[in-house]
């Protein structure tokens, strides 16, 4: 029985297919049509999971999509007629759901039939069910806590449960106007990242400051003594104005969200091009700090009511890998897992499994160890477009395509590594990955120079053999999916200075032989040769998604300044060397 889930009108459109409960495929749209957080409908990654799994869009069983209009009904209404939002914003919350609710006409126009041919029974899951699905049902754990938090869905910003083999029970939730996303977005507007997705800079800012704002944030953020928190809305306008999307050549632009009495706290915004002072670092340390307070007193409230020592979280506040990385070391629980797309693109995996668990009452019997669920490519479709770019590539067997590559990269190459079928989530983990030696302290500035072109202050992130990963980091659960940040043992930060960041962390990968072989084959090649077991991994990209086909690849590697591209079994470097 195939199921299909689809996240759409909501930032990281996605699409995912299951077959009797196992995972055969899933991907985001801005891969596709190269538009990053696209939110629109996921055509083209509707029409790659069907073809990946061989089904017609007619056969499929179940359709889902993580929007339910009918979820928290009578609270949305009486929201609406106390706070008065404005009719255009509220006609176009109603367009919105309009769209939701014609799921069916929605993928029939994708797949290019008509709407009645396709038999799938059709659903609306609810925006955080489908995240906590997607955590907890593809966890290794028969029992877990499970927790999701981000900015909004269906009304809520935060939600718990409890899940015990092929069931979750939902303990409590924490509803919109109330977001510790919508307060993280929103001082990172005031940062000056008002780009989305750009919370993730401010993350990586906030260890050049200290939480010096630290009281100031606590006027914003009111800790509750139930391990719950509310905001100031005075600080907001997402209750009044609610919150607001246009678009930039595809691109979600989300409205400002924070009101003047932010500036009166805090002082003018920081325009986007202004420079960066340490007051600014400071504002950010205290974001970062507020944020840890109140995720990490949630983490604990829920461990109490649950008993539970394991943990799965989701939503994009579950991408914060620092705060990730002290869940363990700071509370009760004892093993924790978070899937890859943690943010929304996620919830269409979710959806799968809501339908397959929840609502089928199936019993589980798959566990996500990878992350590599997308497109891959034969070697005769990369020597085609090879031959269309021009390139000619050196074909290497498997066992000497890593000896050559790690050679390269111990040199000082920067290698573009592209490998197996595309990641599912927002990291590079080592099928779409750059890759450069961590031993050379200019390594950033020469990755910033010929190809990323972004902020000074942002890190790099390291990926390490699993059978090491203790001799150089303070910590050494597994970590596959780069989703925690731990600190660089202090004796090894002058071993691996271009991934340590100025506090003495790294936001790390755990790579293991029996799902990444490639990667740690390559990673494995250059211990051998330098004795470090540890790569400088970043994402195949330059200011767009990341790579998907071998064209973007290739594309990729001619309009920037990397030496060398490994795609599939063909090495090509500059001058044909």
């Amino acid at each position: 029985m195939d199921v299909l889930g689809i996240n759409a009108y909501h930032a990281g459109a996605a699409a995912c297919l299951i077959r009797d409960g196992r995972l055969v495929a899933a991907a985001e749209e801005e891969r596709f049509n190269r538009r990053k957080y696209w939110s629109g409908f996921p055509v083209e990654a509707i029409r790659w999971v069907l073809r990946e799994a061989g089904v017609d869009a007619r056969d499929v069983a179940h359709v889902g999509i993580s929007r339910d209009p009918n979820a928290h009904l009578l609270r949305k209404v009486l929201f609406t007629l106390s706070r008065r939002p404005r009719l255009d914003l509220v006609r176009a919350r109603l367009a919105n759901a309009a769209k939701v609710r014609d799921l069916r006409a929605s993928v029939a126009a994708a797949v290019g039939v008509e709407p009645g041919a396709l038999r799938a029974e059709f659903h609306n899951v609810e925006h955080h069910h489908a995240h906590a699905a997607s955590a907890f049902f593809v966890s290794p754990f028969p029992e877990a806590a499970v927790i999701s938090v981000d900015g909004m869905g269906d009304f809520v910003s935060s939600m718990w449960a409890d899940g015990a083999g092929g069931r979750l029970r939902v303990g409590g939730a924490i509803n919109f106007p109330h977001s510790l996303g919508f307060f993280y977005t929103a001082l990172s507007q005031w940062l000056g990242f008002r780009k989305y997705g750009d919370e993730g800079k401010v993350m990586g800012l906030a260890p050049y400051g200290q939480p010096r704002q630290r009281d100031a944030m606590g006027r914003i953020v009111r800790l509750q003594r139930d391990g719950t928190f509310e905001l100031d809305l005075d600080y907001f306008v997402v209750h009044t104005d609610g919150v607001t999307m246009s678009w930039d050549d595809g691109e979600p632009v989300l409205g400002n969200l924070y009101s003047s009495r932010l500036t009166d706290l805090l002082g003018p915004a920081r325009a986007p091009e202004a420079p960066l002072t340490a007051y600014h670092h400071d504002v950010a340390a205290s974001l970062q700090a507020m944020l840890e307070e109140a995720y990490l007193a949630l983490v604990r409230k829920v461990q109490r009511e649950t008993g539970r020592r394991a943990l799965c979280l989701a939503g994009g506040v579950a991408l914060n890998s620092v705060v990730n990385g002290k869940i363990l070391p700071s509370t009760e629980f004892d093993d924790i897992f978070i899937q890859p797309a943690a943010g929304d693109a996620g919830t269409a995996l979710g959806v799968c499994y809501h339908i397959w668990h929840q609502v089928l009452g199936k019993p589980r019997a798959f566990v996500m160890r990878d992350a590599y669920t997308g497109p891959a490519y034969a070697p005769a479709d990369i020597e085609a477009a090879l031959e269309r770019h021009g390139l000619q590539g050196k074909r290497l067997e498997a066992d000497e395509l890593p000896q050559r590559a790690a050679e390269l990269v111990a040199d000082g190459a920067v290698l573009g590594w592209f490998q197996g079928r595309m990641e599912w989530g927002p990291r590079a983990l080592g099928a779409r990955s750059i890759v450069a030696d961590p031993r050379r302290a200019d390594m950033k500035d020469v990755l910033n120079a010929r190809i990323k072109h972004r902020e000074a202050f942002r890190p790099f992130a390291p990926s390490v053999l699993l059978e090491h990963v203790g001799e150089y980091f303070d910590q050494a659960y597994p970590d596959p999916f780069m989703l925690k940040v731990y600190g660089v043992r202090t004796e090894r930060r002058a071993a691996i200075p271009a991934v340590t960041h100025v506090d003495g962390s790294g936001r790390l990968q755990t790579v293991e032989r029996e799902t990444a072989p490639a990667y740690w084959a390559l990673i494995e090649a250059f211990r051998a040769r330098t004795g470090v077991p540890v790569v400088l991994n970043t994402s195949f990209n330059e200011n767009e998604p990341i790579v998907c086909t071998p064209d973007h690849a290739i594309e990729c590697f001619l309009r920037t300044r990397m030496d060398a591209l490994a795609v599939g079994p063909y090495l090509v470097t500059r001058g044909g060397a």
